[in-house]
């Protein structure tokens, strides 16, 4: 199988392109990546050589590039948005860009050069916050902010595809994913490497919202499963199974990088941040997908690989970075 993977220097992308690489030695991978600031060419430093990968610079909302570039391949797994709460806040037109018309701009390439699949990926925080129980595939979508509203308007566009030209489309939405080559203004690695700077952590609000982890490796095999077993025109939940009030993921962050509870540092909740998220996975567990990892496992080894990997992620906290972050929670 020769697969475009868009947005594939980002966090989830280099890892599903090395999952894909590694699970499939006789496929082939292009990737498609306009390297924005969380986009790192050195997320693919030990694949760049292989002949069975290609990178592209590009951007997908550029449509002749796009159908360029697609030409051959069998599947299209689109990756590439923008993805972060607290950016959207301030730059929501960058999201309906990427996350709207990006999406129409791959819709068109797949319908016109009839690709055999295309594989969206998007997130559990369409549903919105969620009270009690887990939001279902059938559920209806409530979006709270500039991000998870884009990233529903994207997933709405590639349903009526199917609807009205049976454009071969199919839908993950995870719940939040960690670990290695995740951009630090997440807040597991941002945690992390803050920790081991002995810099604050800037929790929000009461620190008890819930979300549900996933490692990021688990997340890949499910995506994997479901670009080759999943039923065109349908969504597929993907969640950790682990719920966790942030205030507790920053206490074991804390413990695992040895660092004291001092060091959590309260702010001011941000605006629609919802309190809970939690996936029924019945459908995507129904192909035969279960996560591999640990919750605990995953987070120790996650904070390993940021200890080890300080090359990586020091020169991504200075600059841009650096001027966000001050933006966001003062010059500390």
């Amino acid at each position: 199988m020769k697969v475009l993977v868009t947005g594939g220097s980002g966090f989830i992308g280099s890892n599903f392109i090395r999952h894909v690489l590694t699970a499939h030695p006789d496929d082939s991978v292009v990737n498609l990546d306009k390297l924005t600031y969380a986009g790192n060419p050195a997320n693919l430093k030990d694949v760049e050589r292989d002949p069975r990968y290609a990178f592209v610079h590009g951007d997908i909302c550029d449509a002749t590039l796009v159908r360029d570039v697609a030409q051959g391949v069998d599947a299209v797994i689109n990756l590439a948005a923008s993805t972060h709460v607290d950016r959207s806040l301030m730059e929501p037109d960058e999201f309906l860009r990427t996350d709207v018309f990006g999406v129409f701009t791959l819709l068109e390439a797949v319908k016109e050069l009839k690709i055999p699949r295309l594989l969206h990926i998007s997130t559990d925080e369409v549903y919105g916050s969620v009270e009690r129980g887990s939001s279902r595939e059938s559920d209806p979508l409530r979006p709270s902010n500039p991000y998870s509203a884009s990233k529903a308007g994207g997933d709405l566009l590639a349903l009526a595809y199917w609807q009205t030209h049976r454009t071969p489309v199919l839908i993950t939405r995870s719940s939040n994913n960690f670990g290695p080559y995740q951009y630090p203004e997440k807040v597991v690695p941002l945690f992390i490497t803050n920790a081991l700077e002995d810099k604050p952590v800037p929790l929000y609000g009461d620190g008890r919202n819930v979300r549900d982890w996933l490692y990021v490796l688990d997340n890949c095999t499910a995506i994997d499963l479901v670009l080759r077993r999943g039923k065109d025109g349908q969504v597929y939940n993907i969640g950790g199974g682990h719920e966790v009030e942030n205030l507790v993921l920053t206490r074991q962050i804390l413990q695992l990088t040895g660092k004291p509870e001092t060091l959590i540092q309260p702010v001011r909740d941000r605006p629609g941040h919802d309190r809970r998220y939690a996936l029924d996975s019945k459908k995507v567990r129904q192909l035969g997908w279960a996560p591999r990892h640990r919750f605990g496992d995953a987070l120790a080894a996650t904070v390993a690989w940021y200890r080890e990997h300080e090359a990586w992620w020091r020169p991504l906290k200075s600059g841009e970075f650096r001027a966000y972050y001050e933006k966001q929670y003062g010059n500390r």
